[in-house]
């Protein structure tokens, strides 16, 4: 079993991508209101297919989202503008520009009056979402645009002043490049979007549902997947420590460690994932978003101990208990929390064996928000069979797990479909 991109796929570091060179035909000179810099040029296919041979994308940053074997459409000739927004902050190698509010724009030639604007998930760049969304609403004829939500690597918890201010520049970001990329497909096409979309994965799926509570105004309706959700309850600061408590035990064959586990939320069925999760995700994400919202906890130390057993006491992760802490830390949490208000349409979906964002504590949590908000009529929320978190860790349970690519897809036309139910899709 080939499982060498998974090693790299759930918290990407930055790499460096060089400049992306213009195309044949010469750059376009388009401007994005508010950028610091930007640099554009016309290509002959402005999917993967093509922009990994031109170096308009960095493949490092998508690698491991997509099942083996994965096919994605191509042959999408259009603009490319790639730059930044003003920040301080320079965790964002591309390119060798060290700075972050790192975009992408992309406008297809033959436009169907759409826009499309998506976050990365987990700390990845503007290039995560390059296969799984930009290959596909670029075909579909939409313009594409993505920022790396203002900074990104496992010490986000260095950006911003207080305690959350981090993940709170997520949706600035989102915002701001929403704003600047209706605007530049007005000016590049003549007329303005006529329905723009929020869409992500993970991270990106929580921008989405941020965006749609928050910014109605900028979207037509929204597109999340497996996304994750922050709520006064904690979020993944309560779920991810009863599995790293227990997750030892069960890999010694403790069957009590397994219903710990089962308990804390975790679908059962999701067991073959458990082991790559407990050393790739579930220790580094509760340190990193730990350290971004309760800093205090392990005192001098930057984003604790990786992987200290059960037991350590003060300052090691595994035992933390978010109930327990402080009022300012779920103060902290609530600022950067959901409510469900949502007031634009909006699709979930969730694979029904995520062992990150598992449906129980995320999913299934979040529907129930949006009804006790009132906006059950805003909301379909669709369970899939035997996804994972990501298509790429299908490898890991080949009988069990299946992508769920086609389900996002589907979901856009029925997206579509929903909001705009007199235009053909």
């Amino acid at each position: 079993m080939q499982l060498r991109s998974l090693a790299i796929a759930p918290l990407l570091m930055a790499t460096v991508l060089t400049a992306p060179a213009a195309a044949r035909t010469g750059p376009a000179d388009t401007k994005v209101p508010g950028a610091e810099y930007t640099v554009s040029a016309r290509l002959t296919d402005l999917t993967t297919t093509g922009t990994r041979l031109t170096g308009h994308t960095d493949p490092d940053d998508w690698a491991g989202l997509e099942a083996p074997g994965t096919t994605t459409p191509s042959g999408v000739p259009g603009v490319q503008i790639d730059g930044y927004f003003p920040d301080t902050s320079t965790t964002n190698t591309n390119h060798h520009w060290n700075h972050d509010s790192q975009f992408v724009i992309r406008l297809p030639d033959h436009w169907n009056g759409g826009l499309v604007v998506a976050g990365p998930p987990g700390l990845r760049e503007q290039y995560a979402n390059d296969r799984i969304i930009s290959d596909q609403v670029l075909a579909k004829g939409y313009a594409y645009a993505a920022t790396d939500k203002g900074n990104t690597g496992t010490e986000i918890y260095k950006d911003g002043d207080r305690p959350g201010d981090a993940i709170l520049e997520w949706h600035h970001r989102v915002t701001e490049l929403t704003v600047a990329a209706q605007q530049v497909a007005g000016r590049h096409y003549g007329r303005s979007p006529r329905f723009t979309y929020a869409a992500g994965l993970s991270a990106g799926g929580y921008l989405v549902r941020w965006q749609l509570e928050h910014r109605p105004d900028l979207y037509t309706g929204g597109l999340d997947w497996n996304a994750l959700t922050f709520t006064p309850e904690g979020g993944l600061l309560a779920t991810l420590p009863p599995a790293l408590r227990a997750y030892p035990r069960y890999d010694k064959g403790d069957r009590s460690a397994q219903a710990a586990i089962l308990a804390a939320g975790y679908p059962k069925g999701s067991e073959p994932q458990w082991g790559w999760h407990y050393s790739n995700q579930w220790d580094l994400l509760q340190r990193v978003i730990r350290e971004e919202l309760d800093p205090d906890y392990d005192g001098p130390t930057q984003a604790g101990t990786p992987l200290c057993p059960a037991g350590t006491g003060a300052g090691c992760d595994t035992d933390y208990d978010f109930a327990s802490r402080p009022r300012a830390v779920h103060e902290a949490v609530e600022r950067i929390s959901l409510t469900g208000n949502i007031r634009r349409p909006l699709i979930s979906i969730q694979g029904s064996l995520d062992a990150l964002t598992p449906p129980a504590a995320f999913g299934d949590a979040y529907h129930r928000m949006v009804a006790d908000a009132g906006r059950a009529g805003l909301h379909r929320y669709v369970t899939v069979p035997g996804g994972a978190h990501t298509d790429g860790l299908v490898p890991l349970d080949r009988d069990h797990l299946r992508p769920m690519l086609g389900d996002f897809t589907k979901a856009l036309s029925d997206l579509e479909c929903w909001t705009r139910p007199t235009s053909a899709s």
